[in-house]
């Protein structure tokens, strides 16, 4: 794993947040990877970790079909901290017991801490993030119960180091008042995981890793507009220079002007050889008729392939380039089971290869890195803020947010809707402080309005602003009024399709971020 003797091992028991487990420690300055459950001893030996955190996770420890975990992982003299079933996986393989006390927690809970290595420097009466039916009632033989609640007898443990400890509780969650001091804690001070791990460093290292892999080769990356492909280029044009060209499809789903910012400003800031295809007509051919929002993801990613795939073999028609650069993410990674043997949630464009026919090597510098990482690397190699803080867009655009048939003018319709909200959100110095607001057309709907004292027969816009550290869970944001009676004026004034405009207020689960 990166950075030897420095990095931190997720086992992940099948947890809702075993990511953003991974991001806490990360955040304290130290490198983390996710690994499944199954993980064997000699695989954890050969990975070298400083530490190693067991997550939460749905199951019961001792119901039939629960992860396997090898306790004897717990024997090699690696720290170790337990969250949640983690907690339980620790205590029953150390000899603790783990009962179904028909007694459950969820949701914000006191804790009553004692003072021990664990809980220095954080008060011992402390608000935490709970969510568990079974719990500890025994704590493992030569551990000192560090915690409890008014329903819970063993809230935390550790051993006399410290070394070996856990929580019942959620610290990686920002319900939990002093969870990350709790972490940071226990990596640094306690398992002496050392504070090395910046994302100038993975730039640094990518950058490095990519003139050797590439050589004197060249290479070609896909552009969609995204901060994730537009950084990755970014690293390997710092690498090779000149022997990477880009390809950007503008398959006419995208934003109001990001066609034109990925053309003029990405091209600027880099100097990258850029190579635009226009396939706009290609793709509203292809989605003619088609409503099912499966269907739709399905053809635009054969269409992108298709544009793609010629666009390369036009470029390497001398047969010269060998290299694929892709702007694959970590939770891409770990999302679709690849290599960690975590469930495949979903299916995602840069993940799983290419085509048989494409003989190109992969190259992806940002296969580690988490979204906001990205942005970070992408501000250190100088990317227009524009582009580096574009809020996360659907790899279809906006052919997922039109619910009904994508035609030319129902994308015209939604530019103009979603780039009002855009500029308003910006006017309004809400755009950094949400995750994103999908602007959705309603087109396959119609809606009775009034507009100069007649009868409209309109489209409803849905405006769905979210609030998310990960996307993997979101709520709804809450906006200004002000500032949603200005983009609801703004829209049914200057966009004569529109009459209605309607606010999504649900959060995920149960409703997903975008509509579709």
């Amino acid at each position: 794993m990166a950075n030897q003797n420095s990095g931190v091992l997720v086992v992940d028991f099948g947890a809702q947040y075993a990511q953003l487990i991974a991001r806490r420690v990360r955040e304290a300055s130290v490198y983390s990877e996710i690994v499944p459950s199954h993980i064997s001893v000699a695989d954890v030996k050969a990975k070298n970790p400083a530490a190693i955190i067991l997550s939460g996770g749905p199951s019961s420890v001792y119901a039939e079909n629960a992860p396997k975990f090898d306790g004897e992982i717990l024997k090699l003299g690696i720290p170790v901290f337990g969250i949640c079933y983690g907690f339980q996986v620790m205590a029953a393989a150390l000899g603790g017991v783990v009962t179904k006390t028909g007694k459950s927690e969820f949701g914000r809970t006191q804790i009553d801490a004692k003072d021990s290595k664990l809980f220095n420097g954080v008060p011992l009466k402390q608000l935490v993030w709970m969510s568990h039916g079974d719990a500890v009632t025994q704590a493992p033989s030569g551990f000192s119960i560090s915690a409890t609640t008014s329903d819970t007898p063993v809230a935390a443990f550790e051993n006399e180091s410290g070394q070996l400890a856990g929580v019942q509780f959620h610290p990686e969650v920002l319900h939990s008042e002093h969870g990350q001091t709790i972490l940071h804690n226990w990596l640094i001070n306690i398992a002496k995981c050392e504070p090395t791990w910046t994302t100038q460093n993975i730039a640094e290292a990518e950058i490095a890793k990519a003139k050797e892999i590439i050589g004197e080769k060249r290479v070609i990356c896909g552009l969609s507009g995204g901060v994730d492909s537009a950084v990755a280029a970014a690293i390997i044009q710092r690498a090779v220079g000149h022997q990477l060209t880009c390809v950007f499809v503008d398959h006419g789903l995208l934003r109001s002007g990001e066609a034109e910012q990925v053309e003029r400003e990405f091209v600027a800031a880099t100097g990258v050889d850029l190579v635009v295809v226009d396939a706009k007509k290609q793709f509203l051919d292809a989605l003619a008729g088609v409503k099912d929002p499966e269907d739709k993801r399905k053809i635009i990613g054969r269409e992108f392939i298709r544009s793609f795939e010629k666009a390369a073999r036009d470029i390497a028609s001398d047969g010269e380039v060998e290299f694929l650069v892709q702007g694959t993410l970590y939770p891409d990674v770990v999302e679709s089971g690849g290599g960690t043997g975590t469930a495949n949630i979903k299916s995602h464009h840069n993940v799983g290869g290419l085509p048989d026919d494409l003989k190109f090597k992969l190259v992806e510098p940002l296969r580690t890195l988490f979204k906001d990482e990205v942005r970070q690397v992408g501000l250190q190699l100088g990317l227009p803020e524009e582009i580096v803080w574009r809020q996360p867009f659907p790899g279809p655009g906006l052919g997922v947010r039109i619910i009904g048939e994508v035609t030319a003018d129902r994308l015209e319709v939604l530019r103009q809707a979603d780039l009002i909200v855009r500029e308003e959100l910006k006017a309004a110095g809400q755009d950094r402080s949400i995750w994103q607001c999908p602007v959705v057309l309603l087109a396959d709907v119609r809606s009775v309005g009034v507009q100069g004292d007649g009868r409209t027969y309109g489209h409803p816009i849905v405006l769905r602003p979210v609030s998310s550290e990960d996307a993997m869970t979101a709520d709804w944001s809450r906006l200004p009024y002000e500032l949603l009676e200005k983009i609801s004026t703004r829209i049914t004034n200057e966009v004569r399709e529109v009459n209605r405009v309607v606010l999504d207020i649900t959060s995920k689960p149960p409703g997903t971020i975008e509509w579709e």
